[in-house]
């Protein structure tokens, strides 16, 4: 299945259009996400509406801030759904907020959780389209030992369930990997300039530092950390960090720093590089910074596409029926899934000054841990 729109005649629109809720963060730390995830999804939806929308119906599109409380967002999403504003839910935000959506939709209407998560058992009705630990971390902590030695890891976190789930996987996993976890530091959310926790790294003998801290958080980590002089001798990996994480932390304080995802605008495949061009052209050279995050946004509402196109319709019964039968091409790569989860090429880069070196493409731990 094609992810892009073909050139041909475009059909009658049905009267009725196609509203996805787009749940982004437009405030609190992951806020410096949101002009990035504005801007693709629009590109969505003009390619979309294009062709032939999805199924037939022009795409609309409701944006929703993602970056409030969780039962604040659910309370709005609950009355979306009950007057029946939206057709879909799909966007990046954090996973304390899907936890506390899956119960309320209860398969009512397709969501599309497009950022990367700790894992989430199998939900009708919940399309897993980020990466989780076993694509993304465990790779990179194999590759960065294998590559660089670092076998002690000190890990440092925001204080809610993709963290801490994912340092439990990762302890778990720790064995198997070659690892030691040598100690935790989770912060709330909008504490990351803490230097305490530069200190306890410091103090930890830690090789390496695995970062899990969302936006302007692993901003002000960042630069606490190379104030600290931390950053000529540790190692920072981070699965949540992008472009427009760099600028903000500055080109100093991005030193010996790595990642890894399953898009960065420097990936040179083809579809990546067509992406990118067309990006540019419709949003122009000034365009917030393509990123991950932003990415997955497109990702979400095409998926929803894909979805309308295999199955033949737009019914929530139908999505699940075949949700497994996905596959598609995409900036990422080639997009399958597997229990409602995505499956998709994940690469490891190191930041070089305020861009993405990408360094090789990792092999995934399909495994699933409970």
């Amino acid at each position: 299945m094609n992810f892009y729109p073909r050139e041909e005649v475009r059909p009658r629109m049905h009267s009725d259009g196609y509203r996805i809720g787009i749940l982004v963060p437009f405030q609190g730390p992951a806020g410096i996400f949101g002009p990035s995830c504005v801007a693709v999804a629009e590109q969505a939806k003009g390619e979309l509406n294009q062709a032939n929308g999805i199924d037939g119906r022009a795409v609309e599109l409701v944006y929703i801030d993602g970056g409030r409380q969780p039962d604040v967002i659910a309370k709005d999403i609950a009355q979306f759904v009950a007057t029946n504003r939206i057709d879909a839910l799909t966007g990046w935000h954090i996973s304390s907020i899907r936890k506390r959506l899956v119960p309320l939709l209860n398969n009512r209407i397709p969501y599309v959780y497009t950022s990367l998560s700790e894992g989430e058992r199998q939900s009708p009705g919940l399309f897993l389209t980020g990466e989780n630990p076993e694509q993304q971390i465990f790779p990179a902590l194999k590759w960065l030992r294998e590559h660089l030695g670092h076998r002690k890891w000190y890990v440092v976190g925001a204080n809610y369930i993709w963290p801490v789930r994912s340092l439990q996987k990762t302890v778990m996993a720790a064995g198997d990997l070659g690892l030691e976890i040598v100690g935790n530091t989770f912060v709330e959310m909008g504490a990351g300039e803490d230097p305490l926790v530069a200190q306890a790294v410091t103090e930890s003998g830690c090789d390496a530092v695995l970062m899990l801290l969302v936006g302007q958080d692993a901003v002000d980590f960042n630069r606490v950390f190379a104030e600290a002089g931390l950053h000529d001798s540790i190692t920072r990996y981070s699965p949540l960090m992008d472009e427009n994480i760099l600028l903000a932390s500055g080109v100093e304080a991005t030193k010996n720093l790595y990642s890894s995802a399953s898009y960065f605008r420097t990936l040179t495949s083809p579809e990546a590089v067509d992406f990118l061009g067309r990006y540019v052209n419709v949003h122009g050279a000034t365009a917030p910074p393509l990123n991950n995050m932003a990415q997955s946004c497109y990702q979400g509402i095409y998926t929803l596409s894909a979805l309308a196109k295999l199955s033949g319709s737009i019914n929530i019964r139908d999505f699940n029926r075949v949700i497994n039968d996905v596959e598609f091409w995409s900036p990422r790569g080639l997009v399958s899934f597997r229990n409602n989860q995505a499956v998709q090429p994940v690469t490891i880069a190191q930041a070089d000054g305020l861009d993405f070196n990408v360094l090789n493409t990792l092999q995934p731990l399909l495994k699933q841990q409970p």
